[in-house]
């Protein structure tokens, strides 16, 4: 299943912050996998559910972001 994100959500990978514009959900065997046009350069890549997180974010107490590992 392909689903187009309407608002587009703010993510940080690691290539940088960037928007998800689509999810794409192989089944529940499978990660999910985020299609992110990157802020900085336009490209465009779809990461793992691991390879991702959402920004800080006080008001609904998302004070702290766990470090993506370091692999591609």
């Amino acid at each position: 299943m392909i689903l187009q994100l309407e608002p587009q959500i703010p993510l940080i990978t690691p290539k940088g912050a960037g928007q998800a514009i689509l999810v794409i959900d192989y089944s529940e065997e499978h990660d999910l996998k985020w299609v992110v046009i990157q802020d900085d350069t336009g490209e465009i890549w779809a990461w793992r559910n691991d390879q991702v997180r959402g920004f800080k974010n006080i008001t609904m107490g998302r004070t702290k972001i766990t470090p993506i590992k370091d692999e591609q």
